[in-house]
């Protein structure tokens, strides 16, 4: 992980006090993970360090997410933070993913990393295998964002003034037409009620391109969408960017 990007922090978030615990977020790309860095610097308990994220080598992407990585590294420009983006195969099996991660969570440990930060925020399943994986490596999982009522928790993630955009869903779990829409109270209001708000298990995600936690906004335009391996991906290229 490289030294933090010289520049002013994006908000006057409070100056953690000395000796605070080194903290990474695990950085989705998306707004939880967004929501979950706001929420550490606004409480001022910790020192955020950097992120920590997983880009699929094939594609050049954010897994899952499908985020271009032009776009992840501007989001860490404008979050003033370093990002260790761990590449790993498609498909990658389970236990190449869990050495490629192990890995990782050496080298922060070496650089005084104490904590990694989750945006997760109710499924008990997904908190008990990030506890068990990091038993015993020298970083604890946090969750800043854990049991808070998902419906309140969008609602305040727009609020807070995120711009959010769905850049890949389950179309088992909810209508292609979200693709690519902009995570607001319009959406929010237009979801089933068998969608979770925030998306918890899986039916969307999200790319943050603007917000309090970036410096600056990251200007970008709708690209294709297109269906792979059973997921619909709504491309956003950045300003600058080419279309593939």
């Amino acid at each position: 992980m490289s030294d933090p990007l010289a520049g002013p922090a994006p908000l006057p978030f409070p100056r953690p006090p000395p000796g605070a615990p080194k903290v990474v977020v695990s950085w989705s790309s998306g707004k939880d993970s967004a929501f979950a860095l706001y929420e550490l610097r606004r409480r001022g308990e910790v020192e955020v360090v950097g992120l920590l994220t997983t880009v699929t080598k094939a594609f050049d992407r954010v897994s899952m997410h499908g985020t271009r990585r032009e776009i992840l590294e501007r989001q860490a420009r404008a979050t003033r933070l370093p990002v260790e983006a761990v590449e790993i195969p498609s498909p990658c099996p389970n236990d190449v993913y869990e050495r490629a991660m192990g890995e990782a969570v050496e080298r922060m440990r070496a650089n005084g990393v104490r904590q990694i930060a989750f945006g997760d925020l109710f499924l008990e399943d997904i908190r008990q295998y990030r506890e068990e994986k990091l038993a015993g490596t020298g970083l604890t999982p946090i969750f800043p964002l854990w049991g808070r009522p998902t419906a309140e928790l969008g609602r305040t993630i727009v609020r807070a003034g995120f711009d959010a955009r769905i850049v890949s869903l389950d179309p088992r779990k909810i209508d292609r037409r979200f693709a690519g829409r902009r995570y607001d109270d319009a959406l929010l209001d237009e979801l089933p009620e068998s969608v979770d708000p925030c998306a918890e298990r899986g039916e969307f995600h999200t790319c943050v391109v603007g917000g309090p936690v970036l410096a600056e906004p990251i200007p970008v335009r709708p690209g294709s969408i297109v269906e792979r391996d059973g997921f619909v991906f709504a491309d956003l290229i950045p300003e600058g960017g080419t279309p593939g």
